[in-house]
C-alpha cells in the first residue's frame, strides 16, 4: 500500500477569536499541500468542510508516495438548479436578489468570503473551492421563466456578489452572456461586480442597456502591485487589465464603479489613494471600499497564505484586523461588517472620503430603472387579442 489516509473525528465547530487549542495568539501554521501541486492557486491547503463528520489527512507511509500525487486541475460539473434568482434580506446591502452563474471560483482569491459555501457541497473551502467548480448552463432559461411569472416584481438583479460571473471558465460556457441577453430582452436592470477584464466582451449588450439606465458595472481593484495581486488573486485579471476594462466600459457609456476591496491593513491599505486616482483617470465616476472579511474557514486560509507569503507582517496584520473588529478576527454584525469599527477603521474611511472628494468621485450615483420592464411570454401562454 503506497498511499494512506487517516480518518479523524472532527471537534465541534467553535467561533472564538483564536483557533481551538491555540497556546498563543499567533500559533504556528503548517502548509499541508506541496507548492507544485497547488501552483497557480490561492489557498495553501484543502481541509475538510465544517459539516463533515470526519477529516481525512494524507500522509506518507515511508514510500514517498505523496510526491506522485497529481497537481490540482480545474474541473467543471453541472449544477442542475431549478431556480436561479437568489433572495436575501440583509439590511446593509443595496439589493434583495442576485444570480450566481457558477459555484466556486477559479480566480482563487485567498480572502474570498464565498469560500465557506463550498462546505455545503461536502467540499473544501480551500483548494476545492477554486478547482472543483459548478456551472449552471440552464441559468438563462430559468431566469426567463422566473421573470415571466405573474407575481414577479422587477428590481435590480446583482450578479457577482458571491462568485465571479466572468471567471475564466465563462470563456467556454458563456452563461453570463446568455443571462445578459435575457435581461436585455426583458429590459430588466442589472448590476455587475467582477475583477475580470472579460466583462469587456459584453460591452455591446451592456452599452445598449446602459442607454436606458439598465446596467452598471463595478470592478474590484485590490492592489496596483502585480506581484501582490498575483499572489492574492492568482487567476484574476492583472491590475492594469482591470483599469483598462474600466476605461473601455466608461468610454462605452456604461456607469462604472471601482471597488477598493478588500482593504487589508498593513498590506494594501497604503494604496487606497493610488487606486482611486488610477480609476478616476480611467473615467470612473463612483467608488466604494470594503474591509477584509474573515468569516468561518476564510480566517485560517488567509492566515496560512499570509504566513507563507508575508511572515514578517503576520502579527501586525492580525493585530490591526482585531483592532477594527472589536478584538476579534471577524464581526458579522450588520452595518459594521463591511467597514469595521475603531480608530483604524475610521482613518481608512476618512482617507477614502477625502480622496473621493479630491477626485470628484461619488458626486452623483447612477440609478437604474425598472420602468422599461417587459415581462417575457411564458411558454404556451395564449396571446391577448387587445
Amino acid at each position: 500500500m503506497s498511499r494512506a489516509s487517516v480518518a479523524l473525528k472532527r471537534p465541534p465547530v467553535t467561533a472564538p477569536s483564536e483557533p481551538a487549542g491555540a497556546t498563543t495568539p499567533f500559533p504556528a501554521i503548517e502548509v499541508a499541500i506541496d507548492r507544485e501541486r497547488r501552483r497557480g492557486r490561492g489557498a495553501q491547503s484543502n481541509g475538510c468542510g465544517r459539516f463533515e463528520a470526519e477529516a481525512r489527512v494524507a500522509f506518507d507511509d515511508g514510500w514517498q508516495s505523496l510526491d506522485d500525487l497529481p497537481a490540482f486541475k480545474t474541473t467543471v460539473a453541472l449544477d442542475t438548479a431549478r431556480k436561479v434568482i437568489t433572495r436575501n434580506e440583509s439590511p446593509d446591502i443595496g439589493f434583495d436578489r442576485s444570480i450566481n452563474p457558477y459555484r466556486g471560483c477559479e480566480h482563487g482569491c485567498v480572502y474570498c468570503f464565498a469560500r465557506p459555501t463550498h462546505a455545503y457541497l461536502g467540499l473544501s473551502p480551500g483548494l476545492d473551492f477554486e478547482s472543483k467548480l459548478f456551472a449552471k448552463p440552464d441559468a438563462p432559461a430559468l431566469l426567463e421563466k422566473e421573470l415571466a411569472a405573474q407575481g414577479y416584481e422587477p428590481k435590480m438583479i446583482a450578479i457577482g456578489t458571491n462568485t465571479d460571473p466572468y471567471q475564466p471558465i465563462e470563456r467556454d460556457h458563456n452563461i453570463m452572456r446568455g443571462i445578459l441577453e435575457v435581461l436585455e430582452r426583458a429590459s430588466h436592470p442589472v448590476g455587475i461586480v467582477t475583477k475580470s477584464a472579460l466583462v469587456t466582451r459584453d460591452i455591446d449588450i451592456l452599452s445598449r442597456m446602459a442607454k436606458r439606465n439598465l446596467a452598471k458595472v463595478a470592478i474590484s481593484v485590490t492592489s496596483l502591485d502585480p506581484k501582490l495581486a498575483r499572489s492574492m488573486e492568482p487567476r484574476a485579471s492583472a491590475p492594469a487589465k482591470r483599469l483598462e476594462a474600466l476605461r473601455q466600459l466608461s468610454e462605452a457609456g456604461i456607469p462604472t464603479t471601482v471597488m477598493v476591496a478588500p482593504v487589508i491593513p498593513a498590506l494594501n491599505d497604503a494604496e487606497i489613494e493610488r487606486i482611486l486616482d488610477a480609476a478616476a483617470h480611467a473615467g470612473v465616476k463612483e467608488a466604494s471600499y470594503i474591509l477584509l472579511r474573515l468569516p468561518l474557514e476564510v480566517r485560517d486560509l488567509f492566515r496560512e497564505w499570509l504566513m507563507a507569503n508575508y511572515p514578517d507582517r503576520y502579527r501586525h496584520v492580525f493585530t490591526l484586523i482585531r483592532e477594527m473588529r472589536d478584538g476579534r478576527d471577524y464581526d458579522s454584525q450588520w452595518g459594521t461588517r463591511m467597514k469595521g469599527t475603531g480608530p483604524m477603521a475610521w482613518m481608512i474611511g476618512r482617507r477614502f472620503e477625502i480622496a473621493c472628494t479630491r477626485l470628484g468621485l461619488n458626486k452623483r450615483r447612477s440609478k437604474l430603472t425598472t420602468d422599461h420592464f417587459s415581462r417575457p411570454e411564458r411558454s404556451g401562454q395564449q396571446l391577448s387579442l387587445f
